[in-house]
């Protein structure tokens, strides 16, 4: 995919004495004066004070608290799910926080009965189950943990043939299609991978199967990547990925109660008018049960990019002996656990910096949440330490540590509905981590605060090579670019990197709990954590997930726990006590115009795609190029493609752009005169920077799914997870659904007009 390569503004003189030292200086180390939103005199004492934080970080104490709040099955309804929340509350309060716990009950279904066979003449009943390993002292305790399965897919007790739909994705059901296989009444067999497993099922249900399987192939996460647990970090054959299968792509949280706080007084829907709730049964499995069933595959051998690691021949189906699956659940509701930590700040009270990380689980969650969430505990202590020793954050900060995440975002979810108000008049950010590892940092989130986080990761020490972590992060990316085949993002990330401007950060789509704060609500958000040199993958949402685990294959000395501590602190620090409110405005209109121009080229390339499949079908070429003994019938024709305006979006990017220079430029004047003015006025600017985030939202939301009301970032209804970046025009192209692409162009521009005319006050109140 084409991407315009990032240019630097031509910087005027008040430019170049706010940001320029740090920009041409190359070396990832910003001159001390230029800390963003800071004068010079409060720049000096800010890095004092970030000096006295890190030295409060204990690696022991990380340990400890991962060793206890992972020695026992965590998920939502567990006792130890509570003692952590209960824990975590003492501790909070110890530091000096005003802490509370704020509990929501929330339809959560759990296992019954599952059960799965292969029928006929080779029977096989799957296990269904994961085996204690040896050296993970967690492994087996069996009181309280629940067995593998998908929450929020439907009950069921189904008998039919098996088929399987490779990664169970939209191509894979064409591709199914074009050799005449029907899925319609079959149980759908796809592996983990290619997309969100929640899309696995829905899909699978649309096309009118009556179950769906979904396993590990070793190709993916197993002993192809890596020796398997316990000999290396990778999944064993009996590993089973539990997790959520809610149609998130609508709306996160509880289902029952969509748009508003799950509280005692709420109108809930009944189960059977939730949406996000799949009808048919769907159960996650082991390669080791996935095996027979892929054996008992007849009909045509699957496409080359179908085939897993397994040692067998992979066959699309239909089985000839059936499969029976049932599964049936207790539709119940539980308590969800948020703990509530506030800071008061001391002249900025009602500005709010949150940070978050949820503490649930799906067994144990070693890595998936509790290593995110020891580093948030640590910094919590250590700020409390500083507050009783004398300092005290100007603004508000929120420390909280979300229950319910791994069903569907639910702790957060609720909490930010129930909150919603007072958080679009408060919150300035959000900061979210989740788990965490070894490596390189990643960071996705609000293009505003992408100099604030650069800032701040240069002036951060990576344990192992003692460089900074931004330039270890420069180097990765210029390594990723450097190849002949990297990807055209790659290459236009690595000139970036090479010549020493501001690191790109990544667009949000979902996954964590930062979902509600940003595509909702409207808070500028961030995600953070280390990872890349470590193996969790292969125990991902497994029993596996484990204290042991994480000590052989994760952070062993809690280095990198200690460097995301740092990272999301110095964040919230600066935050807390910036004479401005460090975003740049700047940033955000350079990816925007990035994003149009990817726009631009998915027309281009649509077009191009079209006409030649066109071509192809009128000149018999599909039927020509088909082995008649395996025949591949023809793919269905698209539809013609009209001209697709997009000239709004240009128009309104154009605009935005001139804008966003002229606000930086005069921040970057007020940067250099020590931002002094009167207390009103710098009060008045920073309660309009922090709602510049909410003018991207847009009550209606996005087409089919009000909830999600960000105009410019959302997870893709057909990527799950994966971000889908000005999406209302973005989906609609890639869905062939022209006169909506159109809408979608004019009334996406309408909101850049509304984010452009707000920074146009801001720009007239820095000058005033």
């Amino acid at each position: 995919m084409m991407r315009i390569t990032w240019r630097p503004l031509l910087l005027s003189a008040a430019l170049m004495a706010a940001f320029g030292p740090a920009l041409a200086a190359g070396d990832g180390k910003p001159a001390p004066e230029a800390m963003f939103g800071f004068s010079t005199d409060a720049a000096s004492a800010q890095r004092q004070l970030e000096q006295r934080f890190d030295a409060l970080l204990d690696p022991a104490d990380q340990r400890a608290w991962l060793k206890q709040m992972s020695a026992a099955p965590n998920q939502v309804g567990a006792p130890h799910d509570k003692a952590n929340a209960e824990f975590m509350l003492a501790q909070f309060r110890a530091w000096g926080w005003d802490a509370h716990i704020e509990t929501f009950n929330v339809l959560y279904p759990t296992p019954k009965t599952v059960a799965l066979q292969l029928l006929g003449l080779q029977p096989y009943t799957a296990r269904l189950s994961e085996p204690a390993v040896a050296g993970d002292a967690t492994s087996d305790i069996r009181d309280g943990a629940l067995p593998p399965y998908n929450v929020y897919g439907g009950d069921g007790d189904v008998t039919a043939e098996v088929v399987y739909a490779n990664y169970g994705m939209p191509d894979d059901y064409k591709e199914l299609a074009r050799r005449g296989i029907d899925v319609r009444g079959r149980i759908v067999l796809t592996r983990y991978g290619g997309g969100w497993r929640g899309l696995k099922p829905k899909l699978a249900q649309q096309h009118g199967a009556v179950g769906c399987l979904i396993y590990s192939d070793p190709h993916d996460d197993g002993y192809v990547q890596g020796d398997a647990y316990p000999q290396g970090g990778w999944r064993p054959a009996d590993g089973v990925q539990r997790g959520s299968v809610q149609d998130m792509q609508l709306y996160p949280g509880d289902p029952l109660t969509p748009g508003i706080g799950s509280t005692p007084d709420a109108k809930r829907l009944s189960i059977a008018d939730a949406a996000t709730i799949l009808k048919i049964p769907v159960l996650p499995i082991s390669y080791a049960d996935a095996t027979p069933l892929l054996r008992a595959l007849g009909g045509p051998v699957a496409p080359g990019g179908w085939r897993g690691g397994l040692g067998l021949t992979y066959h699309v189906g239909p089985s000839a002996a059936k499969a029976h699956l049932v599964v049936k659940s207790n539709w119940t509701q539980q308590p969800v656990y948020d703990v509530i930590a506030v800071m008061q700040g001391a002249s900025e009270p009602d500005q709010w910096i949150v940070r978050g990380n949820h503490h649930d689980a799906w067994v144990f969650g070693a890595w998936d949440p509790l290593a995110g969430n020891v580093a948030l505990m640590a910094e919590a202590k250590a700020i409390g330490t500083l507050v009783k020793q004398g300092w005290r954050p100007q603004r508000t900060l929120v420390y909280a540590s979300w229950d319910g995440e791994e069903p569907g975002l639910i702790g957060s979810t609720e909490w930010a509905e129930t909150h919603a108000q007072e958080l679009q008049a408060k919150a300035v950010m959000y900061v979210n981590t989740d788990t965490n590892g070894r490596g390189f940092l990643g960071a996705e989130g609000s293009h505003s605060l992408q100099h604030l986080v650069n800032q701040v990761i240069d002036g951060v020490t990576d344990p192992e090579t003692q460089a900074s972590v931004g330039q270890r992060l420069r180097a990765r990316m210029q390594l990723d670019g450097a190849g002949a085949q990297a990807r055209p993002e790659a290459k236009a990330d690595a000139k970036l990197a090479a010549a020493g401007g501001d690191l790109p950060i990544g667009a949000l789509g979902s996954g964590s709990d930062y979902s509600a704060f940003l595509e909702h609500l409207g808070i500028a958000s961030l995600n953070l954590g280390f990872g890349g040199e470590d193996d969790d993958a292969g125990i991902y949402h497994s029993r596996y997930d484990s204290f042991d685990h994480y000590l052989r294959f994760g952070d062993p000395d809690f280095a990198y726990g200690v460097a995301l501590s740092k990272v999301a602190g110095h964040i919230v620090l600066r935050a807390a006590d910036a004479n401005v409110l460090p975003l740049r405005f700047g940033d955000f209109s350079r990816t925007l115009d990035r994003y149009v121009g990817e726009l631009h080229a998915l027309v281009d390339r649509t077009r191009k795609a079209t006409l030649a499949q066109h071509r192809l079908l009128d000149s018999h070429a599909y039927q020509l190029a088909s082995d008649p003994t395996r025949p591949v019938q023809p793919p269905a024709r698209d539809s013609d493609m009209p001209a697709i305006r997009l000239a709004p979006l240009d128009l309104a990017a154009k605009r935005l752009r001139q804008s966003a220079q002229a606000f930086d430029a005069a921040y970057a004047r007020r940067a250099a005169g020590g931002f002094t003015m009167p207390a009103a006025q710098r009060h008045a600017l920073d309660t309009q920077i922090a709602r510049m985030e909410q003018a991207l939202t847009r009550p209606a939301g996005l087409p089919g799914r009000p909830w999600f009301q960000h105009m410019i970032y959302a997870p893709g209804m057909l990527t799950g997870y994966g971000v889908k970046t000005v999406p209302g025009v973005r989906e609609a192209i890639e869905g062939r659904r022209w006169a909506e692409a159109d809408r979608y162009a004019a009334i996406t521009a309408g909101v850049l007009d509304r984010y452009r005319a707000r920074l146009d006050r801001l720009t007239a109140l820095l000058r005033h």
